[in-house]
């Protein structure tokens, strides 16, 4: 009778202690969420709205740029948590109807990289201009704070001159007009260089995406607050 009070004693406490272990682990894992969670309110978000440009079409997630411009923020150990809200095939009508879902975050930077599909189809020019137009309008609406920069494009002259040079300079009228930052061609150094770009002559390889990525640090970093 003994040993059997005995061995219920023990296997109440060893119950006991694995009751108390698992609740302990749930609150320890309650905790680390709760951080993670003010952490992420802590920081600041870079959302980058676009294509496959911005998706990193046909190579891994983080050799895209905006995985790159995260590595750049941690390198220096920055309060900014980077968001990739780029979709292939995206065009400017497309992204005027999607960016009020992407903008249910708070949103301190809005990169807009849109307008390469819209030129590669022969979209009519104001109709481009006058989507860029909205996004803009909406952006500022949703997060009256938030900076804003749009990435410049270019396309090849397949659709003429006239429509070439038109499409060219949509990018810094509209920043300009809006008074926004901007990145004079996303592309710069890359575009039209078969070593750095896929064989579909469009989208950057990782190396390639390497420039890109310095194009756009360049415009970015100064709008970064580093105190």
């Amino acid at each position: 009778m003994r040993s059997l009070l005995i061995v219920c004693s023990l296997f109440f406490v060893l119950l006991s202690a694995c009751g108390n272990s698992e609740k302990n682990q749930k609150e320890e894992k309650k905790e680390e969420n709760v951080a993670q969670q003010d952490t992420q309110q802590e920081n600041g978000v870079i959302l980058f709205f676009g294509n496959s440009l911005t998706a990193g079409y046909g190579l891994e997630t983080e050799e895209a740029f905006p995985a790159q411009i995260q590595a750049k923020i941690d390198s220096l150990d920055l309060p900014y948590e980077v968001v990739n809200a780029g979709l292939s095939g995206e065009t400017t009508a497309s992204g005027k109807n999607r960016v009020e879902w992407v903008l249910n975050q708070n949103v301190d930077i809005f990169v807009l990289e849109l307008g390469a599909n819209d030129g590669l189809r022969g979209i009519p020019l104001e109709e481009t201009k006058r989507n860029l137009q909205e996004i803009v309008d909406i952006v500022r609406e949703k997060n009256p704070e938030a900076k804003i920069v749009l990435a410049g494009m270019q396309i090849p002259p397949n659709m003429g001159q006239e429509y070439t040079t038109e499409f060219r300079n949509i990018f810094p009228e509209l920043a300009e007009k809006n008074d926004i930052e901007l990145i004079p061609f996303l592309l710069e150094d890359v575009a039209g260089r078969p070593e750095l770009n896929q064989d579909d002559g469009i989208h950057p390889t990782a190396e390639g995406y390497r420039i890109v990525t310095d194009n756009v640090w360049e415009v970015i970093k100064p709008l970064l607050q580093t105190d």
